[in-house]
């Protein structure tokens, strides 16, 4: 609590994370992790059967790939860490504390891979004879093995956020790195990458061979069979990923894979996943067998399937850690499950540095016939109730936005009045019946304060701004902080 609080009220945290981060992934995985050994081998292949069509064909591809990395990908790299720096600084804060070396040598490889590629790139025409060749074709190797050092040091961070292992008790590096999740997303994600590699080069091959049929079938058939021999490893890799996730984390894979709503979708969805997935490997099988018989957009099936089932996965992946944003040590409201004791003593208020001022807007639609006194009495409440919604519930919640409170408080409770007993009841239970929510952290004043809040919300559809454009208040000292929360209960009774 002693930063100010981003939010945005229409699209969301979770919205503005979730799009630059599976955003990143798509890239990184397809067109850097996957795609540059890939591109290495084809230039190989093309160098070993003196075949300048290889050549061109591979060069094109990576020139693709060198532009959506350098810029798409570099940009979206550096939005993770800004977009979560802004809506959870208490989780970066507590992974960099961990992992500062590892992500000081990530960063080190990066820079690495960075310049690595645009050496590959600009020196491909020039290292184009003999040994100079030879040499260029060894860069792309290297390229493609520092791209995967890259993910393979950041998928170590995501594993430990879904289960950090021996580190809750030994608390080092070493034992935050080889946490249960990492070896088998490692795995997974290693074959899938390349796999992805494969069904973007076949998509893009078509365009760069034209006037020239029998290559552009051979160029097919080959990077076919590139991501049909992965194909297996993803799905074993897969089963072992699965069951190495903690089993309280499965149990939020129905609410995960799309909303609380499609719950019971689930079933179905599955169904299409599975479609999906044939879909991706019969046209794979295809372009081995006939490629020749392959409409120039056909492979746009395949190439979509696959970024529809990432998202997917990406989102899931996500979302099954809930209610921590750091397994079993902090919860996503930002609050260290060890400080819930504290907290539900003392009250988050008392230890909260800035508050979200209301505006003008959100004041309006006071109940009726208040006068002065009662009206600052109201006001001075719901400020509180909208810090304390703030601080709480404004990591994965909106007002009126995307995941809003008041579109799951209307779904349980309808039309009828959003009483502060109504929802103050729910809230207080609501981690044991919705097991991806985190329990309430504050004390019952809070508590009563946060479902002044929530009524109010009923009847006012102004958007809750946060700290990047309404501004800050200091607090004023904790004592002062609880005397003004007593003093409020006192007028408004």
């Amino acid at each position: 609590m002693d930063f100010p609080i981003f939010h945005l009220d229409i699209f969301g945290n979770r919205g503005l994370i979730a799009t630059i981060a599976v955003l990143h992934v798509l890239v990184n995985h397809s067109l850097a992790v996957g795609m540059m050994p890939l591109v290495a081998c084809m230039e190989w292949y093309g160098h070993k059967r003196q075949d300048p069509r290889w050549d061109r064909l591979a060069y094109n591809i990576l020139f693709v790939a060198f532009l959506i990395t350098t810029t798409v990908g570099a940009m979206t790299g550096i939005g993770i860490w800004l977009s979560v720096s802004l809506v959870n600084p208490y989780s970066i804060g507590s992974l960099i504390r961990v992992f500062f070396w590892a992500w000081f040598t990530e960063w080190l490889v990066f820079v690495t891979e960075v310049c690595l590629i645009l050496a590959y790139t600009l020196t491909w025409k020039k290292w184009s004879e003999g040994r100079a060749k030879e040499r260029h074709i060894r860069l792309g190797f290297t390229l493609g093995f520092f791209s995967w050092v890259t993910m393979a040091l950041i998928v170590a961070i995501l594993g430990f956020m879904m289960d950090p292992g021996n580190w809750m008790t030994e608390h080092t590096l070493w034992s935050g790195i080889t946490n249960p999740i990492y070896l088998p997303q490692l795995a997974f994600r290693t074959p899938l990458a390349a796999a992805m590699a494969g069904i973007v080069a076949m998509f893009l091959a078509q365009f760069f061979t034209k006037g020239d049929a029998a290559f552009r079938n051979e160029a097919l058939r080959a990077i076919a069979l590139w991501t049909l021999f992965f194909a297996p490893f993803v799905l074993i890799a897969g089963f072992w990923y699965y069951s190495v996730v903690p089993d309280v984390m499965k149990e939020n894979f129905g609410v995960a894979i799309a909303t609380l709503q499609f719950t019971d979708w689930q079933q179905k969805f599955l169904e299409i996943a599975l479609i999906t997935v044939v879909v991706i490997l019969v046209a794979v099988q295809v372009v081995i067998a006939r490629p020749n018989l392959l409409p120039r957009f056909a492979l746009l099936a395949p190439l979509v399937a696959v970024i529809w089932m990432i998202g997917h996965f990406e989102r899931v992946r996500e979302f099954v850690r809930k209610p921590y944003v750091i397994g079993r040590y902090m919860y996503a409201n930002g609050f260290r499950v060890d400080d819930y004791p504290l907290l539900q003593r003392d009250g988050i208020l008392a230890h909260a540095t800035y508050s979200n001022p209301l505006t003008d807007a959100e004041r309006a639609g006071l109940p009726q016939g208040l006068d002065d006194a009662a009206r600052e009495a109201k006001l001075a409440r719901l400020q509180m109730g909208k810090d304390v919604f703030m601080i709480t519930c404004s990591r994965c919640h909106t007002g009126h936005g995307v995941n809003s409170i008041t579109e799951h408080l209307q779904r349980m409770f309808g039309d009828q009045p959003w009483t502060p007993e109504l929802t103050t009841g729910y809230i207080e239970g609501m981690h044991q019946v919705r097991t991806f929510m985190p329990p309430f952290p504050g004390n019952r004043k809070e508590l009563d304060l946060l479902g002044e809040y929530l009524e109010h919300l009923q009847n006012n559809l102004a958007p809750i701004p946060g700290a990047q454009t309404a501004g800050i208040i200091v607090q004023a000292a904790p004592a002062l902080r609880a005397a003004k929360i007593d003093q409020s209960e006192t007028i408004a009774r």
